[in-house]
């Protein structure tokens, strides 16, 4: 698999990673032995980025990481993200106090003296207008705590502000068929300022799977179930924030045109690749197949002036009124 530069990091990726939602909770129950499973799946197939968070299950999918990192000889670049333990989640918690608090905590965690990489979870707006925050986030680099800093956000508008800082060297966004608003204005500005790109919910939660139906039921503990309309975390991070049935509709007019012996999830991975702003792409999973498939995305051939065109009809039809303004 081809790696792509994480910005100004040094750090060459995969384009295809992991993201590590998934193995700590909040997509139902899995075990350390499906965790770990997941992660060397991953590590074999060739992927050296692995996203991760403080909440993911309360810290246990940093601590998974950890524990298989610790047996394996892999150069891996770990990301992972703080500011979402605050309760409540106000941006007067974004001081120095905290962020060390949560940055000494992930590095227990994942059982390492410094993070290759941490990001602000998708804080409140007013963050971003606040330097001290960015100062804080410095002087942890400097204290040899972090070796990179950059942002994980939920609206266009907080990435562009957010790179208005020297210091922040990635961010992470919501980018899909269904999700195609950061490829105007904010691609453009990452790339004129070497930012690196991750792009996360890139199968808007199992819809562009073409695995779910009408009838899909998720558990209790499932986001997919609790946050349908935005009841526990911003909605855009539940199939990225189109309405379920519209989703559905999107997902079967581009399947149309997804070729023979390639997934829709596949083809999403690699209409995402076409955009030479992204990094990398974290598609979450716990399952080892897919996590194969996933992977497999990145050698698909270059997709056709037509496949992209019925991309662009189908977000037009059915996803661009619900979510374009709005992230």
């Amino acid at each position: 698999m081809d790696s792509r530069p994480l910005g100004t990091t040094g750090f060459d990726v995969s384009e295809v990673a992991l993201g590590t939602w998934q193995l700590g909770g909040s997509w139902g129950p899995v075990t350390d032995e499906e965790a770990y499973d997941a992660i060397e799946t991953a590590l074999d197939a060739g992927i050296d980025f692995l996203d991760t968070a403080d909440v993911y299950g309360d810290g246990d999918s940093e601590r998974r990481i950890g524990d298989v990192l610790a047996d394996r000889d892999d150069d891996v670049t770990v990301a992972t993200k703080a500011g979402r333990r605050l309760d409540p989640h106000e941006a007067d918690g974004y001081n120095r106090e905290n962020l060390e608090r949560f940055v000494d905590r992930s590095r227990d965690n994942l059982g390492v003296d410094s993070l290759d990489l941490v990001q602000l979870h998708c804080p409140p707006r007013d963050v971003y207008y606040q330097p001290e925050v960015f100062d804080a986030l410095s002087d942890l680099r400097d204290a040899g705590k972090i070796d990179h800093y950059g942002v994980s956000v939920e609206k266009v508008e907080d990435a562009l502000k957010a790179i208005e800082y020297d210091g922040v060297e990635t961010v992470q966004i919501i980018f899909n068929p269904l999700r195609q608003r950061p490829a105007e204005l904010f691609f453009r500005e990452a790339k004129r300022r070497n930012v690196g790109v991750i792009v996360r919910v890139p199968l808007a939660s199992g819809l562009l799977t073409g695995a779910l139906s009408e009838d899909a039921e998720f558990g209790e503990d499932d986001h997919r179930n609790y946050n349908r309309n935005g009841e526990a975390f911003d909605v855009g991070e539940t199939f990225a924030g189109i309405p379920f049935e519209d989703g559905l509709a999107a997902a079967d007019s581009i399947q149309e045109v997804v070729p023979e012996g390639v997934s829709l999830a596949q083809f999403t991975l690699r209409w995402i690749l076409s955009f030479d702003a992204v990094s990398t792409i974290i598609p979450g999973s716990k399952t080892p197949a897919h996590i194969h498939d996933n992977v497999a995305a990145a050698s698909l051939p270059p997709l056709s002036a037509a496949q992209f065109e019925r991309v662009e009809e189908a977000y037009d039809a059915y996803a661009r009124e619900h979510v374009h303004h709005r992230w």
